[in-house]
């Protein structure tokens, strides 16, 4: 049975994200969507937030796991018995800071290997920072996001 782990901060999770989840459960057995504790950002959501919208918008979803994990990805990925990990790919950009990424890790763990996935064309200009800055100003983001992640951005940002 092969077991995937795909990593994100999810902040918040995006219709393409969940395009990534669905198509990487056409090809791997489980799916485990892990919310990295990044020290570095400063995220809107909490990570309990972030597990929580994750949770409510795969819940369409069979053999997928939604978890968090702080510090190093490959020890994380060790532990829940997987060699894969699952990344999206909207652009080039992505592709250059993941094409590193995935060769550090390889050069530090040979039996893990990392999948890129393609999003959809339909989400490849989107990412979390646009959803949320658009949302900050009052712009549509339905259909972009699942419609619990819209309902969570609105109260957040009609706090401020």
């Amino acid at each position: 049975m092969k077991t995937s782990v795909y990593p994100g901060s999810f902040d918040p999770v995006t219709n393409g994200h969940i395009d990534v989840i669905e198509r990487a459960l056409k090809i791997f057995d489980n799916v485990i969507v892990t919310v990295g504790d990044n020290p570095e950002k400063k995220p809107l959501f909490t990570i309990q937030e972030r597990i929580d919208m994750l949770k409510e918008s795969t819940k369409h979803l069979k053999n997928i796991e939604i978890d968090s994990f702080s510090g190093l990805l490959l020890n994380y990925v060790k532990s829940k018995n997987s060699k894969i990990i699952i990344r999206g790919l909207r652009a080039v950009s992505d592709f250059e800071f993941e094409f590193q990424r995935a060769l550090l890790n390889r050069v530090v763990d040979k039996e893990v290997e990392t999948i890129f996935i393609m999003t959809k064309e339909d989400y490849v200009y989107l990412n979390s920072s646009i959803i949320k800055e658009m949302t900050k100003f009052k712009g549509k983001v339905n259909g972009l996001v699942p419609k619990i992640v819209e309902e969570k951005l609105r109260e957040k940002f009609n706090k401020t």
